[in-house]
């Protein structure tokens, strides 16, 4: 039995406890929490810090297959060079690939991260997910625009699902975006995925997205012509909006992923969907396409908000701290209480896992992080803030 206690304690059930106590098993479950009111008594069993506990963090978007890309893509080009890049150098030697996955899951894992969805376009990182310390949702994506290749692409799927399941992995099926699946894989798709727990799908990251669903025209297009992916006929939905109202399955909770683009009337239309949530990955954002999601317009709709770090294909680390800190930099009156509960319990939510992840309370197994080196007085990050693992 471990008892820690911090200046602040984020428990995520009210508001933060000052010089809370925490008592925790030796497997990390959740015995007791304390309020003391602020007036912590010495007792040699309690381990304090002069920072901020919190839950472990929750990555609610991550391609742990495309670590071996990390340097490789110039930032700044655009989502349509992105893709016809990653298309271009992803198929690495398997051996790379294992080597690279398996050091992005322990920084992960040094991050504070104890919880991932991650999207999987093939079995290579399996057994590292059946190894690792971090807990993982695996998200099958499934991506054609070509009708005339349905039934094969669904195929390729299945038996990727079926290499997942003999792994003893939790999975699910997702689609890869509105503009990468046509309307015939959609409807096969939405068929095989009707008892989902878990959806994801890469949304409104580009502006070109739009205007390739409206008239097949664009970067996105050109960028499917180079690549020698462009069919004779294409049959997409026609919008962001109808994708997700019409096409993808109502099942279980739906992470719209980027969000890059989003504007008020489209985020208008989808809130009427239950169990959604938005996913923000600023520094991929960032790094891609040189812009944010409109953060203060999601909350002041009353989104439901998680973070995710993309990949080191897009981004320099996998680390959900510096995801918070981009987001408090360019987004000032988001409050640090808001950040981590987008960190924590609103991921463990979207992933269908609150019951052990999320919260620190009685009977849960959430872990526990010290966030260091921050503004105690003012409550936010600063630049040298860290993050150490407690449990």
């Amino acid at each position: 039995m471990k008892k820690f206690s911090a200046q602040f304690v984020f428990t995520n059930k009210g508001t933060p406890l000052r010089r809370g106590v925490i008592t925790a098993a030796e497997d990390g479950t959740i015995l007791n929490v304390e309020d003391t009111g602020g007036n912590l008594e010495e007792g040699h069993a309690t381990m304090f810090y002069n920072g901020i506990i919190v839950p472990g963090f929750v990555n609610c978007h991550c391609h742990l297959e495309l670590s071996g890309l990390k340097g490789t893509i110039p930032e700044g080009k655009g989502l349509g060079d992105f893709i016809m890049m990653v298309r271009s150098i992803r198929d690495d030697v398997k051996e790379k690939i294992i080597l690279s996955a398996s050091e992005a899951d322990n920084e992960m894992y040094r991050e504070g991260i104890v919880l991932c969805a991650d999207i999987c376009n093939s079995p290579v990182t399996f057994d590292i997910k059946v190894k690792s310390r971090i807990a993982y949702i695996n998200l099958l994506e499934v991506f054609g625009i070509d009708p005339g290749r349905t039934a094969k692409r669904m195929d390729e799927i299945l038996r990727l699902s079926a290499g997942a399941e003999s792994s003893g992995l939790t999975w699910s099926i997702v689609p890869h975006s509105a503009y990468s699946v046509s309307l015939p894989l959609y409807r096969l798709l939405k068929e095989k995925t009707k008892n989902n727990r878990v959806t994801s799908i890469h949304f409104m990251e580009t502006a070109g997205e739009a205007q390739f669903l409206s008239d097949h025209s664009g970067q996105l297009r050109e960028s499917y012509e180079a690549s020698g992916l462009l069919p004779r006929e294409l049959q997409l939905p026609a919008s962001h909006s109808e994708t997700i109202l019409n096409e993808v399955t109502r099942s279980g909770t739906l992470i719209l992923v980027h969000n890059t683009y989003a504007d008020l009337q489209i985020i208008k239309a989808l809130q009427t969907r239950k169990n959604l949530y938005w996913c923000l990955c600023p520094n991929s954002n960032i790094y891609i396409e040189n812009s944010l999601p409109p953060v203060e317009l999601l909350k002041s709709e009353g989104c439901e908000i998680t973070i995710g770090t993309d990949s080191l294909a897009s981004n320099r680390k996998l680390s959900m701290l510096e995801e918070m800190k981009t987001l408090q930099q360019h987004f000032p009156s988001v409050t640090l209480k808001e950040l981590i509960g987008w960190a924590t319990i609103n991921g463990s939510k979207a992933l269908g896992k609150d019951e052990i992840f999320g919260i620190i309370e009685p009977g849960k197994k959430p872990g526990l992080l010290l966030l260091e080196n921050l503004d105690l007085v003012n409550l936010r990050l600063l630049p040298e803030t860290t993050v150490k693992r407690l449990l």
